[in-house]
């Protein structure tokens, strides 16, 4: 499938998305949205795809925030739309995929930049990136699940403060704040995000879609975590993955995942 806005490169079953809209600093428009959640999709769907990396080009920018151009006279109702529908088509669905997805965050992550990443299932940065949600200092507030997720990963009393003083935090307070896993030099970023993939590659990724279901769930109104725990893990016992790798082990030997 050919893009506009994105860039697609698989090898060794990793799948890297790299946003490029340099003129734009990457930022997120109506079009970008659709093509990140096709590429997001079409990935997911192949079983030879075991992780996904997503990242922004050059330098300079992860995604330095939403096209404001393209939504700057929306009424309420319209604004309401741009977010439920922006959840659902990228935003909640990058969240809820079974292939694990890393941000490599390689420089300004703002607003719906920082969104997207916070979607991603853990996240690494480069030591030059600065990450904020600055929405309030435009009159409107994070629509994209920024008040949600950041919360969640930093703490209440953090989010609050990030979200309202529409300030920004570096690379190295971010990982102090548990935003980000690691910090790594910009040239050692994609090197590094692969690296982690790899590993994540050799494991069953029945097993890991399973989890990552039941990671969720404790995070969802409604839903009780312990019990998908309980589910999931129930479910594992009747795939081929769980066949594979408890006969691996009791023979002493690496196993080889089919992913089914």
């Amino acid at each position: 499938m050919s893009y506009n806005n994105i860039l697609t490169q698989t090898q060794r079953g990793i799948t890297t998305i790299t946003i490029n809209r340099p003129s734009k600093l990457n930022a997120l428009n109506g079009e970008t949205i659709q093509e990140l959640h096709n590429a997001f999709n079409e990935a997911d769907i192949d079983t030879q795809i075991k992780v996904i990396i997503i990242t922004g080009s050059g330098e300079k920018a992860f995604v330095a925030g939403a096209d404001i151009s393209e939504f700057a006279d929306f009424t309420v109702a319209e604004g309401g739309t741009l977010a439920a529908q922006g959840q659902a088509l990228l935003f909640d669905f990058v969240a809820e995929l079974k292939t694990p997805v890393i941000a490599a965050v390689n420089g300004f992550a703002l607003g719906g930049g920082l969104e997207l990443a916070m979607a991603a299932h853990f996240r690494l940065a480069s030591d030059s990136a600065k990450m904020g949600l600055p929405e309030v200092s435009l009159g409107v507030i994070p629509g994209y699940g920024g008040t949600q997720r950041l919360p969640q990963l930093v703490g209440k009393g953090r989010a609050m403060e990030l979200i309202m003083t529409a300030g920004m935090i570096d690379a190295l307070q971010a990982e102090r704040y548990g935003l980000v896993n690691h910090v790594t030099k910009q040239e050692e970023l994609l090197p590094l995000a692969h690296k982690i993939a790899d590993k994540i590659a050799r494991n069953s990724s029945v097993a890991i879609g399973a989890a990552i279901t039941a990671v969720n769930a404790g995070f969802e109104d409604g839903k009780n975590g312990y019990a998908s725990e309980i589910s999931e893990f129930g479910t594992c016992f009747g795939t081929e993955d769980f066949k594979e790798g408890t006969q691996a082990f009791l023979g002493k030997r690496k196993p080889v995942f089919p992913g089914r």
